[in-house]
């Protein structure tokens, strides 16, 4: 059987998004070219071949250097004995969940982990390179949200886990997330969901303050309902203050696109940006307010967004729950933060799943051991401990967790706060190539902030994304 079709959709958009470099602050396809003449090498030999797995075999032949020299730069913990029954590699990105295993490997001695710390790009170019030559896989590994549905593609090269029992864990989860991890037709479950990011309103009182404006958190709530009203509040604040409602169009439009029904593609892959009007809309209600000079451009994680953390030099951070510890990172000495709620409701930005590559020679241990760390008592101190959101909303009632604050947003109720905005998230459907699109929209506001017209640049983005995914 020719498998063209699957190699250019997991290759292309998996391992050519990892091949990008951050280049004045934006994403620039510096390998496009080289990626397309490999791959079109690649998916000759593939329908060449008899056997589906000798044609991912060789089409990936020569990735697998890449992927050692990638694996022997990952931080690697044993937790266990050496001579433990069971082995289980775990392959993870950011989140630290020693404490954790190190707890389920006293209760469950015969088994001990090796867990695998890697920054988030390589590890999915790991993982994808390792799925692809048909070894090397981990027994479980994460996907982050914005990559699980490119994964959705190599669907035989994961554990079904509703075939290991996960219908009897799928309530404990929001059904929002749950549903992000499974297969359109719902009848295939990738893994099991971690933590999230609900979005919501981080703000300056002292910025507030100077414009006159309440400072405090109920009082912010109620001047602040409606995306109207934050175009208003930013207007007075620039009057006032000289200073940006927001940091950078990235957040703005990432939360307006977040409380969309849709966004980029619809079930059918097919791209709607252009007939949908909620993705217009984001975009240019964050054109018109960088033109209002309501919104600065300090690029993510650049040193000049951490700066303006910490001097207070926007009014406002839309952002995840997550960002919580970001800003107290940036910004140890400020007093001045604090939480609202997103206006006109919140959306979600980040999380992860935990799946089980078909590689596994354990598949029964590794499933236990994902729901035991990620049932919601272990979500309950994931977030005590290191600020992990929890997935599970049984977790939300509980309460030791309601009444969980935060000295440094001013003893906030900050788990309650949180809580509210992840039941009012809605599932949406992103799509393989949503983060393409969503580079090329990004890099397009860019623009805008440099001067082009918003409707011509519009134009742009729909002939660069329709350039792009038509390769």
């Amino acid at each position: 059987m020719c498998t063209q079709v699957f190699y250019f959709d997991f290759y292309e958009t998996g391992l050519v998004k990892l091949q990008k470099e951050y280049i004045g602050g934006k994403m620039m396809k510096k390998y496009w070219k080289l990626s397309a003449i490999t791959l079109a090498a690649a998916a000759l030999t593939a329908c060449g071949a008899d056997n589906e797995s000798a044609n991912i075999n060789n089409a990936n032949a020569d990735d697998g250097n890449g992927a050692a020299e990638e694996e022997a730069n990952a931080d690697t913990e044993t937790v266990g004995e050496e001579d433990a029954e069971v082995e289980l590699d775990f392959w993870l990105f950011g989140a630290n969940y020693d404490l954790l295993v190190e707890e389920y490997i006293e209760e469950n001695p015969h088994v001990s982990i090796n867990i695998q710390q890697i920054d988030m790009e390589d590890h999915h170019n790991n993982l994808f390179t390792s799925l692809s030559a048909g070894s090397g896989a981990p027994d479980i590994a994460a996907i982050e949200v914005s990559e699980i549905e490119r994964y959705k593609n190599a669907e035989d090269r994961f554990y079904n886990l509703y075939d290991l029992g996960a219908e009897e864990i799928e309530e404990d989860y929001l059904d929002w997330v749950w549903d992000l991890g499974t297969s359109t037709e719902g009848d295939f479950s990738f893994g099991v969901p971690t933590d999230i990011g609900p979005t919501v309103m981080y703000y300056r009182t002292d910025v507030f303050e100077e414009a006159g404006l309440p400072t405090d958190a109920d009082e912010v709530n109620d001047l602040i309902e409606t995306w109207d009203d934050y175009e208003d509040i930013a207007a007075t604040i620039l009057e006032e203050t000289g200073k940006p409602m927001a940091d950078n169009p990235e957040t703005v439009f990432n939360a307006k696109r977040d409380q969309s029904p849709e966004q980029y593609f619809n079930e059918d892959d097919e791209l709607i940006i252009d007939s949908s009007p909620y993705v217009r809309e984001a975009y240019d209600d964050t054109a018109d307010w960088i033109e209002s000079d309501y919104v600065e451009n300090f690029g993510m994680w650049s040193p000049e967004w951490a700066n303006g953390m910490a001097e207070g030099e926007y009014a406002t951070l839309l952002g995840p729950a997550w960002m919580r510890d970001t800003i107290k990172e940036n910004a140890p000495d400020a007093t001045e933060w604090r939480i609202a709620s997103m206006p006109e409701g919140a959306g979600n930005w980040g999380g992860s799943w935990m799946t089980i590559p078909k590689e596994t020679d354990h598949a029964e241990e590794a499933y236990d051991f994902l729901t035991w760390l990620l049932a919601p008592e272990q979500q309950k101190d994931s977030f005590e401990e290191r600020g992990m959101f929890p997935s599970t909303p049984e977790v939300y009632d509980d309460p030791e967790f309601t009444e969980i604050t935060d000295d440094y947003y001013g003893g906030q109720n900050v788990a309650e706060i949180f809580a509210e905005a992840a039941l009012e998230v809605n599932y949406v459907y992103k799509g393989a190539d949503f983060g393409e699109v969503n580079t090329e929209i990004l890099d397009g506001l860019d623009n805008v902030y440099d001067g082009t017209d918003p409707d011509e640049e519009w134009e742009n983005i729909l002939d660069r994304t329709e350039q792009l995914l038509s390769r």
